[in-house]
């Protein structure tokens, strides 16, 4: 039975004919036979493929899929894409980052290139993940790109640099990829510092979208809207406290939670064209940038720790300090990504995969990918409804099978969408205390697979007795 919650479809059988039977490999039988190792992937992210998997003709079938030359991670991770983008008119934030993913130096798999510091063996997977503005719920990846780091040249200087294949590149990539939004509809590219580049503003405005990029050189010359030409730290000295806000930091590592007080300013700049041109700026000819740049400033820190500090540059309109805000909130979502990340590393293990070369490790990494999502999502999808009656998304069975297995619960059919995320996490291991906070996606996901499995056994309790 296929069962829609919102934008997350619970059965795994039904979610891996939803994501994946647009995929084109050359052969139907192909195509069905990826349909079918995704739904046992996703009942148990995780595991090996012969854990995942149900037989050993299941196994072999699987190894046949990731070797053939036709099964590609574009065309694995395309369709899913696709499927993304086609939202209705609204506004996106589409949030842009690299992970590093490393399948160990010792490992014999042919064809991976250097990571770290040259340590490892793998590559960097750039996604670009799409969340509504208004409520931040994960609709999925909109665009990906694969990238090879190659040893860098000895005695290179910038002009020639310019001239190859530069890993900042994988930004543009990706924003091409994701391409224009539809008609009535915004996309803002939300960025860390390693967007900060001439080049990937010239993307953002060739693709009709919007951006809130961390600034990474705050010694950079920029031009003032005097015409002056100055350094951007020396720029946001000039202008005047706009407002400020609390902001509560968890703890980390030798420092403690505290309430951040942080001061927000805000004014409009130009950015100049780099004095070392690409061939891509050299052909695209374009003008000085306009733009707007918000900077946040922690004050009267405690010693000992690191005060907070963001530079943002953005095309969006700043007049007030609420405009201002609303940049910072957009801009705060990049967690979002980073939570993707650890569920395709943590949740799927990805990088644990079992095959040997390169050729192979990319369309698995390509599933594995719109698994991860499947993850994230579990923890996102109750936030747009929340008082929703869960009786609505949640199929009986599955609230039966969460009865049985909660005893204390009592009112099972009268939980909201929120309480039953918050019993299934408790099933994952959440104490659920006051002080606890909101759940994890781990602990979310393993409640998850836990009612899974109750509920598959019921189904086939339920066979049984109807061909018996």
């Amino acid at each position: 039975m296929e069962v829609a919650w919102m934008s997350f479809t619970l059965d795994s059988k039904a979610w891996a004919r939803e994501q994946f039977s647009g995929c084109s490999l050359k052969d139907k039988r192909r195509t069905e036979r990826l349909i079918k190792v995704a739904g046992q992937i996703a009942n148990n992210p995780s595991g090996s493929l012969p854990d995942q998997t149900e037989t050993w003709s299941d196994l072999k079938a699987a190894y046949r899929l990731f070797d053939c030359e036709d099964v590609t991670f574009e065309a694995i991770a395309g369709p899913h894409w696709e499927r993304t983008r086609q939202q209705k008119p609204g506004q996106y934030l589409i949030l842009d980052d690299t992970t590093e993913l490393d399948f160990g130096i010792h490992r014999q798999i042919a064809n991976l290139g250097p990571t770290g510091n040259g340590g490892g063996r793998g590559f960097l997977l750039h996604n670009a993940l799409m969340v509504r503005a208004d409520n931040k719920v994960v609709l999925g990846l909109a665009a990906q790109t694969i990238y090879y780091r190659k040893p860098k040249p000895k005695k290179e200087n910038a002009s020639r640099r310019m001239k190859r294949n530069r890993e900042s590149e994988v930004w543009g990539q990706v924003i091409d990829r994701v391409g224009q939004p539809s008609e009535g509809s915004e996309f803002i590219h939300v960025c860390d510092r390693g967007a900060d580049n001439f080049e990937v503003f010239c993307h953002l405005r060739q693709t009709r979208s919007d951006w809130v990029i961390r600034a990474a050189l705050l010694h950079r010359k920029i031009l003032a809207p005097t015409g002056e030409k100055l350094p951007l730290s020396e720029y946001l000295a000039s202008l005047p406290v706009a407002g400020s806000y609390e902001l509560y930091v968890r703890s980390r590592k030798k420092q403690p939670a505290r309430t951040a007080t942080l001061e927000v300013r805000f004014g409009a700049l130009e950015l100049p064209l780099p004095t070392n041109k690409s061939p891509y700026i050299k052909a695209l000819k374009p003008e000085p940038i306009a733009m707007n740049v918000v900077w946040v400033r922690e004050v009267n820190a405690p010693k000992g720790t690191e005060p907070i500090e963001w530079v943002l540059y953005t095309s969006l309109d700043v007049k007030t300090f609420e405009d201002a805000w609303q940049v910072i909130e957009y801009y705060e979502a990049r967690w979002l990504v980073e939570e993707y990340h650890k569920a395709l590393k943590t949740g799927c293990r990805v990088t644990k995969r079992g095959l040997q070369t390169a050729e192979r490790l990319e369309p698995m990494v390509g599933l594995m990918s719109v698994v991860a999502v499947r993850l994230l999502q579990l923890k996102s999808v109750a936030r747009s409804e929340p008082n929703r009656p869960a009786q609505q998304v949640v199929p009986r069975l599955w609230l039966a099978m969460l009865k049985a297995a909660r005893k204390r619960l009592r009112r099972v059919y009268d939980l909201t969408v929120y309480e039953f995320y918050r019993e299934l996490a408790k099933l994952g291991g959440f104490l659920g205390r006051k002080r606890d906070g909101e759940p994890g996606w781990i602990t979310i996901w393993r409640g998850w697979e836990k009612l899974n499995t109750l509920v598959r056994g019921a189904e086939l309790m339920a066979e049984l007795k109807k061909s018996g």
